[in-house]
Formats: C-alpha cells, sequence, structure tokens
C-alpha cells in the first residue's frame, strides 16, 4: 500500500502519477487566481464566499498531500525539513493559523500562501535544474552577496561625505545614503536621488561601473552552473 501510494505521489512514469501531478498543478493555479482576486475590494459578498470555499477545499487537499508525502518518505525528517517540505508546509500555514490569530492584523502572514506557486518546481524539470544549479554554484553566490554588502556599504560611505554638506536632506547620515548606494549598484536609478556635486558625480560614475559588473556577473555564475546541471541530468 505504501509503495503504491509513493509511486503515485511521486514523480514516475505511470498513467496514476501524471494525473496525481496534473490535478495538483492545476489546484494550485486555481488557488493562486483566488489569491489574486481576493485583493479586489468591489467583490461581491457571494463571489468572496465561493473563493473562501475554493480556498479551504485546497487547503484540505495540499495538507492530505503534505501528510501523505511525510508518510510516503523514506527519510521523513529529511523531507520535512527539505526545500519542497517546508514549501508544502508554507502553502497551507496560512489557512490554519488564521483561525487562531487575526489575519488582519498580521497581513504579512497572507504572503505565505504566495509559496503554493513554489509547489510547480517539484513538477518541472527545468526549474528543479535551475534549482540544482543554485545549490551547485552557493558558495560562490554567497561570497558575491557578501562582496557586494561590502561594496553598498562602501558607496553609502562614499557618497556621504560627497554630497552631506550641499544635500543634507537626502544624505543626512550614511544610512539614508543606503538607498542611494542600492539603486545606484542595482543600475536601477530612480532619479528621486542623485548627487549634484563634481565629486559625487565622478563617484557615481565609478559605482555605476561596479553595479555593472555586479548585474553580470551573479549571472554568469548561475549559467555556468545550470549548464553543467543540464549536461550532467543529459548523460
Amino acid at each position: 500500500m505504501k509503495q503504491r501510494l509513493k509511486n503515485i505521489i511521486e514523480i514516475h512514469d505511470n498513467w496514476a502519477s501524471k494525473i496525481f501531478a496534473i490535478a495538483i498543478q492545476v489546484l494550485i493555479l486555481i488557488s493562486v487566481v483566488t489569491f489574486t482576486l481576493e485583493t479586489d475590494p468591489d467583490l461581491e459578498p457571494n463571489t468572496r464566499t465561493v473563493l473562501r470555499v475554493i480556498e479551504a477545499f485546497s487547503v484540505i487537499i495540499f495538507t492530505f498531500e503534505y501528510i501523505l508525502r511525510i508518510y510516503v518518505a523514506d527519510h521523513k525528517r529529511k523531507f520535512i525539513f527539505s526545500f519542497f517540505g517546508i514549501i508544502d508546509l508554507l502553502a497551507i500555514l496560512p489557512f490554519y493559523l488564521s483561525f487562531g490569530i487575526d489575519l488582519r492584523s498580521l497581513r504579512a502572514l497572507r504572503l505565505l500562501r504566495l509559496f503554493r506557486v513554489f509547489k510547480l518546481v517539484r513538477y518541472n524539470r527545468a526549474l528543479n535544474d535551475f534549482i540544482i544549479a543554485i545549490k551547485s554554484a552557493k558558495e560562490q553566490i554567497l561570497l558575491f552577496l557578501f562582496i557586494t554588502l561590502i561594496l553598498i556599504y562602501f558607496s553609502a560611505v562614499g557618497i556621504y561625505y560627497f554630497e552631506n554638506e550641499a544635500q543634507p536632506e537626502h544624505f543626512r547620515s550614511i544610512f539614508d545614503s543606503l538607498w542611494w548606494a542600492i539603486i545606484t549598484l542595482t543600475t536601477v536609478g530612480y532619479g528621486d536621488v542623485y548627487p549634484i556635486t563634481v565629486g559625487g558625480k565622478v563617484f557615481t560614475f565609478i559605482i555605476l561601473l561596479i553595479g555593472l559588473g555586479i548585474v553580470a556577473i551573479p549571472t554568469g555564475i548561475i549559467s555556468s552552473a545550470l549548464t553543467k546541471s543540464v549536461d550532467k541530468n543529459a548523460e
């Protein structure tokens, strides 16, 4: 019995497993659509009731799926704390928390329902390859993020000393300068805060050049890891 459930719930090349996978994917998409519709303030009360029923039905199915996946897992603790195990839990958690917590005061908890989208990763080979690539390159990515944080802080300190006297309302402190540093290094440049001194403009030009590299480097790291992952699966 357990093995039969395992063959259905986990991804295998049999009709029952494929039907189960398609059904869960469709339910995930329906759940995401209802989540989006719920944000419309002009919905009729009857429509909201229907959406709540769909939400409750979805959570019940997802809950059974989560319990069954734990049941058929060879290493239950490992599955519970795995990427997909945590995603499956976060997908149903807000619904049950709403019975004991007023989500009107903790609206951020509703965002956890968005984790249902990540459940689709389980059924997509390309996305699985991407997850594997991220894991294989995690050390390089973490090193890059650490260096990026240092550069952001350096940029904030630099622009503070160049622009503080000229624009004390925008660059009152290094903390205030962090916003400029982030949008400049990421090459977003909203234009709400910008340098007016010669030194600040030259410094900004240098930071923008560094920012181009910051955008390109992680792309190269992930692309290389993804290529290796795809090649490995093709062998």
